[in-house]
């Protein structure tokens, strides 16, 4: 999202099992990630990308209109319980692991047409759905998960979004390695 909105940012990775002083300061309850913009500290995904969409309007990545916006909330909500709580956690007994990675796949697949319905997931230009989703899609291969060749929509919006010049900038070290 911040490289999409052409944002310049110092990010500072941290270890969750021992945070510096200066972050449990801004979040009390130890929630990552944290954002410092001049005088204001928030913490929490959902909280962040809302403030910097309000703060950084162009490009939006929320629907202007009301029932639109509910409506993305909706998917966010529902990309988050049905695929991001199945990626699997390094910390799960490797039977699990393989379990989640397995449904996650499955469950993928099985929405592959609504990925190729639109020029980007569920609308007409990038949202905050597409900044939840592609990450996830580029660490499929780490996770071991591999979609079948008829799931040939989410593919080619995978490629479409890989080719993001700002996708492209936001990869770190860590996610590089993880390239294809």
């Amino acid at each position: 999202m911040l490289a999409e909105k052409g944002l310049e940012v110092r990010i500072e990775p941290v270890d969750p099992a021992s945070l510096p002083a200066s972050v449990s300061a801004v979040s009390p309850n130890g929630e990552l990630p944290v954002m410092v913009d001049r005088d204001l500290a928030l913490h929490g995904a959902d909280v962040i990308v809302d403030y910097l969409d309000e703060r950084y309007p162009h490009p939006p990545f929320m629907p202007m209109d009301p029932v639109s916006r509910a409506r993305t909330r909706l998917a966010a909500h529902r990309i988050e319980r049905d695929w991001i709580a199945l990626v699997p956690d390094e910390r799960d007994k490797p039977a699990v692991r393989r379990a989640n990675a397995e449904r996650l796949g499955h469950a993928l697949a099985v929405a592959d047409e609504v990925f190729g319905a639109m020029p980007f997931f569920l609308g007409q230009s990038f949202s905050v759905l597409d900044a939840m989703l592609v990450p996830l899609l580029w660490r499929l291969p780490h996770y071991g998960i591999v979609l079948p060749e008829t799931a040939t929509s989410i593919a080619g919006y995978a490629g479409r979004m890989f080719a993001r010049p700002a996708f492209r900038a936001s990869l770190g070290p860590r996610e590089n390695e993880m390239a294809r």
